[in-house]
């Protein structure tokens, strides 16, 4: 089911009033939540919903097994690894089993070996990679003794299943979710009416900003040979607005939605696009994400506590995981490679890239330093996404290339300037809300402390959704 369909604007307000008028205590609260989740995921397609049940199966039994023996056994890391393995072994068939088999035949060919690989005719599921992830940090975190193992089936499947985030994050870790389940929650409209706040800002950058780049992006991108450096520029600005306010619009409906049901989930942007540093940028994009990575893998590799060459292969390692994490695709790779480079020249030069607060702080307008810095980091961002954005590594190439040997082709346009001002506008807006947790979070102080500057706000929103929200774009993470 879609956050941006007739079917969950109808959905949503029914497991409200059930869930806070019909469900008494955490247990049917908790029961009520596995059934509505599942409904939810199971609407796309009713037959994936054996997959979750089975990683969530899987995951929670591993989690008691787990306990049963001490600290560091050798029969204690064979039940973790083995959930692991497991898990991994799902994701990888469904999402990998074809691309490594193409792969496979393909260099066998170039020694003259013919591979008759059997592909599989599959689907990729909606989020497999997100609640995977997020059953194996339950797993890790169980081995390590930083949780217990829950012994409640329903609270554990109720983790994994929660539907605001359930198909692209946040990915979630057991040390904040879990524990939200197994505690009574009551309705505190303060709560409710924030989240509402950030789901209605949240819908206003997916409809209006991200699915009107879309629309622009997928009608020129196929035939950007045809068009000027200057346009080339443009359309991978608009890709960028598309999926910033793409993810980071389903991000605020997830974290929204779940507030309305007296859950917190944790925060998945903070203003990214104002970031002075490519190291800073991934403090800021998919928090969830690159946390994961940074705990589960840079740290056991030695993090930063080893040489600047550890330290560097440490970075290659998980961007090379995380590129081929978003897709079964090489130029998921080379991004990530491509960011790994980056932080590499940042280590390297020992750029001080650590910063305490956002740009600006405490004024209005960045100095020419910060201002500076923040541009670079986005046209470095923009690099990275005009590789995310292409088919195949050689489009990428030929994309890039073409920005500095076309620069003037002929007179070919894009219609794309009233979605890159918009773009540019919303960034606006967010710059003077960028000490907030999200951009609809109003203090008492200023225009908005006054109750009708804030409902005029909200209005002026609703009515740009209803009168330019483009044509209906799936969520870019879903792929993932």
């Amino acid at each position: 089911m879609l956050f941006n369909s007739i079917d969950f604007l109808i959905f949503l307000p029914v497991v409200f009033l059930l869930y806070w008028f019909a469900c008494r205590g955490k247990k049917s609260k908790n029961f009520l939540i596995v059934i509505v989740s599942y409904i939810f995921y199971g609407w796309w397609d009713w037959r994936f919903l054996f997959l979750i049940a089975l990683t969530s199966l899987f995951s929670f039994s591993s989690g008691l097994l787990t306990e049963k023996y001490s600290p560091h056994s050798k029969a204690r890391k064979l039940v973790s690894a083995g959930n692991i393995a497991a898990n991994l072994l799902i994701l990888g068939l469904f999402k990998y089993y074809n691309f490594f088999a193409d792969n496979l035949s393909s260099l066998a060919s170039l020694f003259g070996i013919e591979l008759d690989l059997v592909t599989l005719n599959i689907i990729l599921p909606v989020g497999i990679s997100f609640y995977t992830f997020q059953a194996l940090s339950y797993t890790i975190d169980v081995y390590q003794g930083k949780i217990r193992a829950t012994r409640d089936i329903v609270e554990f499947f109720a983790f994994i299943s929660f539907f605001p985030q359930l198909v692209a994050g946040p990915i979630e870790r057991a040390t904040n979710l879990l524990p939200q389940f197994q505690t009574n929650r009551h309705f505190d409209d303060a709560k409710a009416a924030d989240g509402m706040r950030q789901m209605l800002w949240g819908f206003f950058k997916k409809l209006v900003i991200a699915d009107n780049c879309a629309a622009i992006v997928n009608l020129y991108w196929d035939s950007y040979d045809h068009l000027p450096g200057v346009m080339l520029i443009i359309l991978g600005v608009l890709f960028t607005f598309q999926i910033y306010c793409d993810f980071s619009g389903y991000s605020d409906i997830a974290i929204g939605c779940a507030r309305l049901f007296g859950i917190n989930l944790k925060r998945n942007f903070n203003f990214p696009y104002f970031s002075r540093s490519i190291p800073e940028f991934w403090r800021r994009w998919h928090i969830s994400l690159t946390t994961w990575f940074r705990d589960y893998i840079y740290f056991p590799l030695g993090g930063s506590r080893c040489s600047k060459i550890k330290i560097i292969r440490n970075v290659f390692i998980v961007w090379s995981i995380s590129g081929l994490w978003h897709g079964a695709n090489w130029t998921f790779v080379c991004w990530g490679l491509f960011h790994a480079s980056l932080l590499a020249v940042y280590n390297l030069l020992n750029i001080n890239t650590k910063h305490e607060h956002c740009a600006a702080y405490g004024r209005l307008l960045p100095n020419i330093k910060e201002a500076s810095k923040m541009l670079l980091t986005f046209c470095l961002a923009v690099i990275g996404w005009i590789i995310f954005r292409a088919e195949d590594i050689h489009e990428a190439f030929s994309y890039l290339t073409s920005i500095v040997t076309h620069p003037f082709i002929d007179n070919t346009y894009i219609d794309g300037k009233k979605w890159l001002l918009a773009g540019i506008m919303l960034l606006i807006a967010e710059w003077f809300q960028r000490e907030k947790q999200h951009a609809l979070e109003f203090s008492d102080t200023g225009i908005f402390r006054y109750r009708p500057a804030r409902w005029a706000c909200y209005y002026l929103l609703v009515y740009l959704i209803i009168n330019y929200a483009g044509a209906s774009q799936s969520f870019i993470y879903f792929q993932f």
